[in-house]
């Protein structure tokens, strides 16, 4: 039985503290030495099998031009304001730098902006190297494929422009595919300001300096060993660069929640007067058990995302989950070995603790000291029961808000931020504003066209007149034939931005009307590559594939309910309500993102489309985490409808029960979580506030208004289940809150002392 088996676990934990300790200080140190010495950086490689541009880029990796490869741009300009690249030593100063550049390791080439202005300036102009003005000039760098690159590369290319902005009379900007793919991620600062967030949480809720400590010390243990283990899968294949940020994310928000769950139920049972290895005990076989259970369902629900067969999801969710499933072996082992180290200290409050939680500074009442606080259920039991007695304006007043929020998803448009996104403190938003003023905001975005002629001469004439015609395309570099294969590629530039909605519907309108056209029956053939398409190819089919994924959770979700609880109206009302809060997020991620709402109150300079792969990531976390408090709100309210029978008195006292400790964890993950909306990187912006959104929504109007009011209004229809059904399904002490239960949660327990 799951139940004795965590209770025996937790009580040996509790019993030998620093046995477990020193194993997991041991554990963390083995992969922090691991991560060192075989761990790799984290690389985007935004491409799948089966894509129109994945196809694109193994024709030109077959024809070996190179442009199959990582690139990256030098963007300059003359820091007089009266030079440009026309004049002689500004000229040179630019020869300099291409040279210098060309020199560097791995670098197969460069474009040679001044080389040409040398051979008669149109040349550069025409060929997109110098602007008509002769202000702004780029240095193209092609690399090798990125599986022979690192951030090494990156690091030198960027050392050589802090070094050269020095001794050059030029003003330089980096940016281009090499950033994109090895920059660092954001964090850091971000994961700090949530931690302390979390702290003051928390010592407010239990108001104990030692209390308050164990959840975070726990928290930042799994987070050691979690991103270190990741950073060793990096040393073995690509993991996305949002990988460790949302596994950070992640982890902090679940492991301190996790944490706060079995604390308060071991401080509960101190207060029943056990003693310290006897409260850890009960604590993780009672508490722990929806732990397992949510963090199961966590992993379950990110693995999920495989269906997509998008490679960097699948590995960016392995990822996610190793950090997940960390959290959970830490809330079990690592936490009562804190509780057991602590002793009966955690039983009572400090004195300032229990000033704030009295609500006075000099005389202190005597006031029960709970699991989540000292203030009783009193103030909750007169909420919900308020709400019970209206449910209908309740239900139909909160369920029109959140409808009213999820509206805007129905504009919902999926891309990915390009460089004109980010802050202007970064080189890569400065580089990608001189080639938008200098060249067009297309030239950001290059396509790349991989043309097979299959022994047809006069396809590749007819493929650059037909491109170069069509509205959506500014202009078409010279086009580049290999000898051996006979493959051509053309570099294009769309007239809109790679963000920008008109430039996926330039890529469609040329793979279905413009190469069909210029190929016509015969067996040439030709695809459309680069960044741009690849990204457009990758949101596609993640769209596509996101109804298949979210019914599949949403089916998961309803048979792991259904086996709690026994129930078919729980469940189902279980699942409408998620969706309806995540829904809501989504449609706050929309406004906020897409119209431009609220942005600058997280730093966001310009509006953006959704990241592609983020509305299903979001789904599979939010979902998993929503089960958590779906779990342990409802089977307090279940243990109260076993003890009494009374449907409105369980909805009372359970809820009641437990909205304390479950505002409590809320808030915790909505602080962590928005700490990292601040972020410079609008995927992390989309991540944080897309996250702190639907858990303070699912934690405020779905846990405390719509759950009590349904509830109250399905009355004992709540825990109907067919018989046949009932016989089919296996028994278990699942949705039971005492560790010796052993009839499936059909005993009554005894009354829990209220948080």
């Amino acid at each position: 039985m799951l139940s004795k088996a965590l209770l025996r676990l937790g009580a040996s934990a509790a019993r030998h503290p620093w046995r477990v300790i020193a194993a997991w200080l041991i554990a963390a140190t083995l992969a922090v030495l691991a991560a060192v010495a075989f761990g790799g950086r984290t690389a985007d490689s935004m491409t799948a099998p089966g894509l129109d541009s994945r196809r694109a880029a193994e024709l030109i990796e077959r024809a070996g031009t190179g442009q199959e490869g990582m690139t990256a741009q030098v963007v300059v300009t003359p820091r007089d304001d009266g030079a440009t690249f026309f004049d002689d030593d500004v000229r040179a100063a630019l020869t300099r730098l291409r040279a210098e550049v060309q020199r560097l390791p791995h670098v197969l080439g460069t474009s040679d902006p001044a080389g040409a202005l040398g051979a008669g300036g149109d040349t550069a102009v025409r060929g997109g190297l110098v602007s008509a003005d002769g202000r702004i000039a780029v240095v193209r760098v092609q690399y090798p494929d990125q599986s022979r690159l690192s951030a090494e590369d990156l690091d030198a290319l960027v050392d050589l422009g802090d070094r050269l902005r020095a001794e050059l009379p030029l003003r330089i900007e980096m940016g281009g595919g090499l950033f994109y793919a090895f920059s660092d991620p954001d964090g850091g600062a971000s994961e700090l300001i949530g931690l302390l967030a979390a702290t003051a949480i928390l010592f407010l809720a239990f108001g104990s300096l030692v209390a308050a400590a164990l959840p975070i010390g726990m928290a930042v243990f799994g987070l050691t060993v979690g991103v270190a283990t990741m950073t060793v899968v990096a040393g073995v294949t690509d993991v996305p660069t949002f990988a460790p940020v949302l596994g950070s994310m992640v982890g902090l928000g679940v492991g301190i929640d996790y944490a706060l769950f079995v604390l308060a139920r071991h401080r509960e049972y101190l207060a029943r007067g056990l003693d310290p290895h006897a409260a850890a005990g009960r604590a993780v076989a009672t508490a722990g058990r929806p732990v397992v259970f949510a963090g199961g369902t966590v992993v379950v629900s990110i693995l999920g995302l495989a269906v997509a067969n998008v490679p960097f999801m699948t590995v960016g969710g392995v990822a996610v989950s190793i950090v997940v499933l960390t959290m959970v072996l830490a809330s079990v082992t690592l936490l009562p070995a804190f509780l057991g180290a602590a002793g009966p200290r955690l039983g009572r409050a400090g004195r300032i603790g229990r000033a704030l939680r009295a609500g006075r500074s000099g005389r202190l009442g005597r006031r029960r000291d709970t699991a989540a606080g000292a203030v009783p259920a009193a103030g909750w039991r007169r909420w919900i029961g308020h709400v019970g007695r209206h449910p209908v304006a309740y239900a139909v007043g909160a369920a029109a808000l959140l409808l009213t929020a999820t509206l805007p998803v129905l504009g919902l448009r999926v891309g990915l931020p390009d460089d004109g996104s980010l802050p202007q403190s970064r080189s890569e938003r400065r580089a990608y504003d001189l080639v938008a003023e200098g060249f067009g905001p297309g030239t950001n975005g290059p396509l790349v066209i991989a043309a097979d002629p299959a022994g047809d001469p006069g396809v590749v004439d007819r493929l650059v007149a037909t491109v170069a015609a069509d509205p959506g395309i500014a202009s078409v570099a010279p086009t580049h034939i290999d000898g051996a294969t006979g493959v051509a590629t053309l570099v294009v530039f769309p007239t809109t931005s790679p963000q920008d909605r008109a430039t996926a519907d330039t890529i469609a309108r040329l793979r279905t009307e413009v190469l069909p056209t210029a190929i016509g029956h015969g067996p040439a053939r030709a695809h459309v590559g680069g960044a741009a398409a690849s990204l457009s190819d990758v949101g596609r089919r993640t769209s596509e594939r996101l109804p298949a994924f979210v019914a599949a959770v949403l089916a998961l979700s309803f048979l792991l309910l259904m086996l709690v609880f026994r129930s078919v109206v729980v469940p189902l009302k279980a699942v409408l309500l998620n969706l309806l809060s995540i829904g809501a997020a989504y449609g706050v991620m929309v406004a906020v993102f897409q119209w431009g709402w609220g942005g600058a109150l997280i730093g966001l300079e310009a509006t953006v489309p959704i990241v592609s792969f983020i509305p299903m990531f979001l789904f599979a976390i939010l979902f998993g985490l929503s089960m958590d408090y779906e779990v342990f709100l409802l089977s307090r309210v279940r243990e109260e409808y076993v003890r009494t029978g009374d449907n409105d008195t369980a909805i009372v006292e359970g809820v009641a029960g437990t909205a304390r400790i479950i505002t409590s964890a809320a808030l915790i993950m909505v602080a962590v979580f928005l700490s990292f909306a601040v972020a410079d990187d609008p995927s992390t912006k989309m991540f944080g506030l897309g996250l702190a959104t639907a858990i303070f929504i699912d934690a405020t109007v779905v846990r405390m208004v719509l759950v009590p009011a349904t509830m109250t209004l399905l009355g004992r229809t709540n825990w109907w289940l067919p018989k046949w059904l009932d016989r089919m399904l296996p028994r278990g002490p699942v949705g039971t809150d005492d560790p010796d239960a052993e009839s499936g949660g059909e005993a009554p327990h005894p009354r829990l002392v209220d948080r």
